[in-house]
């Protein structure tokens, strides 16, 4: 019988089908994927499928679930390895830039979450919402430390550049984006 569990005790369906669904979900959009093909792709049968996700909902919240987890991860990283406030808020700068040019080149997957569930009580909502506050708060936390005049004027307008830079990124082209993102993004960190 084949191992279905990884040594950190997840299970290894459940990660295929989590793992394939993020990447059709940000490359296709939410809707546009269905059950069947998900299943088909990770290579999992309906029943593992709905034994892990009681329904497509609960997937979509995993995979918002596992986008906040890689900035939170992100985040953490970058205060391990740097102690400088100001130096921090540089290095989230540039890494959120990074992430546009790298990882995020189709948009904002909370947008994305967002704009395909227009309720705003949905679970899906919810915990996009959730990451929202959350990273709000962090940088607002991070620019304080840095010693910023106003952290949450300036932690809003960041989350607002790291939107428009998202969008744009896909839209316009990053090479073109990037300039005006990272000009905008520091002037709105050292005021």
């Amino acid at each position: 019988m084949a191992k279905r569990t990884a040594p950190d005790g997840t299970s290894i369906p459940r990660e295929r089908l989590l793992q394939t669904a993020s990447g059709l979900f940000y490359q296709e959009g939410i809707h546009a994927v269905g059950v069947d093909r998900i299943v088909d792709e990770a290579g999992v049968t309906r029943a593992t499928f709905y034994r892990h996700f009681p329904s497509k909902e609960d997937l979509v919240e995993a995979y918002i679930d596992g986008e906040d987890a890689g900035i939170r991860g992100a985040l953490a990283g970058a205060e391990a390895a740097i102690e400088d406030p100001k130096q921090l808020v540089e290095a989230v700068i540039e890494g959120l830039a990074d992430d546009v040019a790298r990882h995020h080149t189709r948009g904002c997957p909370f947008i994305n979450a967002a704009a395909e569930y227009p309720d705003a009580a949905s679970g899906v909502r919810r915990a996009v919402q959730e990451h929202r506050t959350w990273f709000r708060a962090e940088l607002e936390r991070l620019l304080a430390a840095a010693g910023s005049s106003d952290p949450e004027g300036a932690a809003a307008e960041l989350v607002l550049l790291r939107d428009a830079a998202m969008v744009g990124g896909y839209l316009d082209g990053w090479e073109r984006v990037l300039p005006a993102f990272i000009a905008a993004a520091r002037a709105a960190a050292t005021r």
